[in-house]
């Protein structure tokens, strides 16, 4: 992208506008047929605030997710990335966008608040939430609304039962299947052990596909130990387990924060098998206060990374550092993603800003299934009515304090 267009971009961000940027090389493309290191600050807009002044009806975008807690990592992720997607769409002159972002803190309750809020405001559509509880929660009530929602990341399968729910990231038992066979085709590991928190849908959710797929493919499972909300901060036990039964490989299906003292605790005790991780891992090397030396040789299945060198993911990563002073994660690449195939999908349906909120998703639900988006997260990416997407999963490793293909 242009340093001109990086820099307006930044400009317009930080003074909470979306109509700025430019598409240059870094828009994912709709086939013409189909289509028609910190985090970022938090700098949500007030209600109506980034309405664009372009002639017209701005379509209205909500956004749920945590941009403060523990889970914050990936909510302001999300935002960033549907930040810098609206700027660009604007800056093109055609249908307009404009974002509003809520904190649900990792907290379904409060994404409930939050799903609210964003109705009182206007909203017309849902891109979230961004993890799963509160996603599924949130999914009743968009249903029972009949909104559109688009969740970015949220991958427990509950999280689009129902028609008016889409997703951009794979499923949890996808995750898990996908895992074990990586593990098991590449001959990682003769002896695995899991490491899973049974009280999460989206751990409990690729754990119960992986050990289902690990016995299909003939992988030994020596140990498979839980852990809950309440008990994840030691994992000696566990550890200990994985290490006694001579586990040459451990599978942790769980976030980048209990993933950091898992690898801490793992050096203290002399254990040092592979760890291999899904997308929740994402975020690892952000952690605060973390001796990144423990992170090598971690592997991890994603969608996406920023050392990628196509042009699209250059352009989206130099506008990304522009606005925010550090590289984006998977998390922001799938909130990218999903305003352009809601754009998409707008211009294969015809919609305007002027329909509400029930019309704009029963337009939506259909032309989602017809339209095919090369983004940062996949190319040639299709969704059925289930409102599962259809793309390829990619696995990196790090090394030297970065991801790399693995």
């Amino acid at each position: 992208m242009k340093k001109f267009l990086s820099f307006m971009l930044a400009l317009c961000l930080a003074v909470s506008l979306a109509a700025c940027g430019g598409t240059g090389s870094s828009a994912p493309a709709a086939d013409s047929a189909s289509a028609g290191t910190d985090a970022p600050a938090d700098s949500t807009p007030a209600d109506g605030a980034g309405e664009p002044a372009a002639s017209g009806t701005a379509i209205r975008i909500g956004g749920i997710g945590p941009v403060t807690g523990g889970a914050a990592e990936y909510g302001l992720a999300v935002r960033g990335g549907a930040e810098i997607a609206i700027a660009e769409l604007n800056a093109r002159g055609g249908q307009q966008y404009v974002l509003q972002f809520e904190d649900d803190e990792h907290d379904p309750e409060k994404a409930v608040n939050a799903y609210n809020t964003l109705k009182d405001w206007g909203m017309q559509v849902l891109v979230g939430t961004v993890t799963s509880a509160p996603c599924v929660a949130v999914e009743a009530e968009t249903a029972a609304d009949n909104m559109f929602q688009l969740t970015p990341s949220g991958s427990a399968e509950d999280c689009i039962k129902e028609e008016n729910a889409f997703r951009m990231c794979f499923s949890d038992p996808e995750q898990g299947t996908l895992s074990a066979d990586y593990i098991a085709d590449n001959q990682l590991a003769a002896k695995v052990a899991v490491i899973y928190d049974s009280s999460d849908p989206y751990s409990s959710g690729i754990h119960d596909a992986f050990i289902a797929q690990a016995k299909a493919k003939n992988l030994e499972v020596v140990a498979d130990e839980a852990f809950t909300a309440d008990s994840n901060k030691d994992f000696n036990v566990q550890l200990g387990k994985a290490k006694s039964a001579g586990a040459e490989l451990v599978f942790i299906p769980f976030y980048y924060s209990e993933a950091a003292l898992v690898l801490q605790q793992a050096k203290a005790m002399d254990f040092a098998p592979i760890f291999f991780g899904c997308d929740g891992m994402d975020g690892l090397l952000a952690v605060e206060n973390f001796d990144t030396s423990l992170a090598e040789g971690v592997m991890l299945m994603t969608p996406f990374t920023a050392a990628a060198t196509d042009d699209m993911t250059a352009s989206f990563v130099a506008a990304y550092k522009e606005a925010y002073g550090q590289e984006p994660n998977q998390f922001a690449a799938d909130a990218y993603d999903c305003i352009y195939a809601i754009d998409a999908a707008i211009q294969k349906a015809g919609v305007t800003g002027d329909m509400d909120a029930s019309a704009i998703c029963d337009a939506l639900k259909d032309a989602f299934t017809q339209i095919t988006l090369d983004g940062l997260t996949g190319k040639g990416i299709t969704w059925d009515a289930s409102g599962a997407p259809t793309k390829s999963p990619l696995v990196f490793v790090i090394q030297n304090g970065a991801y790399e293909a693995a």
